[in-house]
């Protein structure tokens, strides 16, 4: 089962940091070198000098260094006692919708994945689990929460907490996608109790940051032996609370071959169905796969999978969530099909990206920097958990949790 425990945090003071809005930042692995040389303009205390250190000869020694200066400048403070902290975060969905999703932050004691405990649900990659470790070792903290979601059908544990979002937040912060992100300490004896309580039997599916996890894992190996470095920091969201949402993650593909654009349009023939619709709108949820699709020959098209017997086959052998997966179809029909893509190509955006909204899609097929987009449906919840339980893990970002956890919001010492 999943241990629950309060942190003593590090946090930022704004007496002498400045703003919290000024001193957060997106996760790492969204921020390019423009972004980073902005936000440290912001505030020479941003967390992106440490989260993301660049230059010299040990850029991860240098983020040590700095945060160690910081906790002597006051910058960064040590908290009072162990806390939870609610964190709630308002913000318009890619959707137009305007909601609110509330969580809160913890440490959550490192194990291995399995079931009742804690489960991934996408594939990962060495490259960032490396980086993550060095910084680890480095500043022998968790810049970051991971993002997971347990089930609390009564909501238990929000209930417990809720209370104590009444007063004033002690951290407020717009951040650069208009979320509104507020912190609220909770240190009260009995509602930390209700809330282990409560997610006693939890099991918890990562949401976002699983090479964040699994570097946790290796650190906590590392050291060895009992210490804060067995748990790590995460945000816990009940898989019912209204303000969870999940939206999809479109599929570029550029540099295809003449013979690869033939065998694509020969497989759409024959197992798609084919509309012309104006725009890029997949199917409505429900059934087998269903896509928008344009390319730089015609109009957006809507392929509809003629049967679900054809993704069966293609994906023999694995469980049966999997094979509706909308990703895990796409990838096994065209994308490593006809297209040629492998696994390797797509962990390193070879001839292969990522877009956030159709809108991003079509632009980067008809400015010529892709070939062809693919348009997906958002992955129900129900479905995530059920690809989970099944021990299967989904294509790199079959999911698009949104908003995500701003950097810097607190920090969990491991020493």
């Amino acid at each position: 089962m999943a241990e629950i425990r309060p942190l003593v945090a590090l946090r930022y003071d704004p007496a002498v940091a400045g703003p919290l809005r000024d001193v957060i930042a997106p996760p790492y692995d969204v921020i390019d070198d423009a972004q980073r040389a902005a936000l440290l303009a912001r505030s020479p205390y941003n967390v992106v000098a440490i989260d993301l250190p660049r230059g010299g000869d040990d850029p991860y020694a240098a983020a040590a260094a700095t945060l160690a200066a910081w906790r002597a400048e006051g910058a960064v403070v040590e908290d009072d006692g162990p806390a939870l902290w609610i964190l709630r975060q308002d913000y318009t969905g890619p959707d137009g919708r305007r909601l609110t999703r509330q969580g809160f932050l913890c440490r959550v004691r490192v194990t291995d994945y399995g079931p009742g405990r804690i489960r991934p649900h996408e594939r990962t990659h060495p490259g960032p689990k490396e980086d993550r470790l060095r910084l680890t070792r480095a500043t022998r903290a968790n810049l970051s929460p991971i993002f997971s979601l347990y089930s609390d059908p009564e909501q238990a544990a929000w209930r417990a907490l809720a209370p104590f979002a009444q007063d004033e937040p002690l951290g407020d912060a717009v951040d650069d996608e208009d979320t509104r992100n507020r912190l609220w300490r909770v240190d009260d004896p009995a509602a930390i109790a209700t809330v282990q309580e409560a997610l006693a039997g939890a099991e918890l599916l990562i949401a976002d940051g699983h090479h964040r996890y699994e570097t946790a894992r290796a650190y906590a190996e590392e050291v060895g032996g009992e210490g804060p470095h067995r748990y790590v920091l995460m945000c816990l969201v009940a898989l019912q609370d209204p303000g969870l949402t999940i939206f999809p993650t479109h599929r570029l593909v550029k540099e295809t071959t003449p013979a690869q654009r033939a065998a694509l349009a020969e497989a759409i023939e024959r197992d798609f169905e084919v509309a012309e619709t104006g725009d890029l709108a997949p199917g409505p949820a429900g059934g087998p796969l269903s896509v928008g699709y344009l390319d730089r020959s015609g109009p957006p098209r809507r392929l509809t999978l003629r049967d679900q017997a054809i993704a069966d086959a293609a994906l023999a052998g694995r469980a049966e969530p999997y094979r509706r997966l909308d990703a895990a179809v796409l990838e096994a029909l065209l994308l490593k099909g006809p297209l040629e893509l492998t696994d390797d190509d797509i962990s390193h955006l070879h001839r292969f990206g990522y877009a956030r909204t159709a809108e991003d899609a079509r632009r980067l097929v008809e400015s010529g920097a892709f070939d062809l987009a693919f348009v997906l449906r958002p992955t129900p919840v129900e479905q995530v958990i059920a690809v989970a339980e099944a021990g299967e893990s989904m294509p790199p970002k079959s999911t698009y949790f949104f908003p995500k956890l701003p950097t810097g919001l607190l920090f969990n010492p491991l020493a």
